[in-house]
């Protein structure tokens, strides 16, 4: 289950086009831990309709919950997703 904060949806929109709600059709293909901030972080790298995309997100308690959702970089890419995509 992915759940996300209305607020933090619209903001996600603004800035990078496209719904947290999306985040339940990223094909996962990638994996990386990130080590910000006080809440243990990891991202998801996959593709929706073709396009690569970073997941970021955090586990609460049996969901995850959605932080930003926008395109990944070509050198993300790279490094997180196996060479067979």
């Amino acid at each position: 289950m992915i759940e996300f904060d209305p607020e933090k949806d619209r903001l996600n929109i603004d800035k990078h086009g496209i719904s947290l709600a999306r985040a339940s059709e990223l094909e996962v293909m990638g994996f990386a831990r990130q080590k910000r901030g006080s809440e243990p972080r990891s991202r998801l790298y996959g593709q929706i309709d073709g396009h690569w995309y970073c997941l970021i997100y955090t586990l609460r308690d049996y969901a995850i919950r959605a932080i930003s959702l926008r395109r990944a970089h070509e050198d993300e890419v790279s490094r997180y997703v196996k060479k067979e995509h």
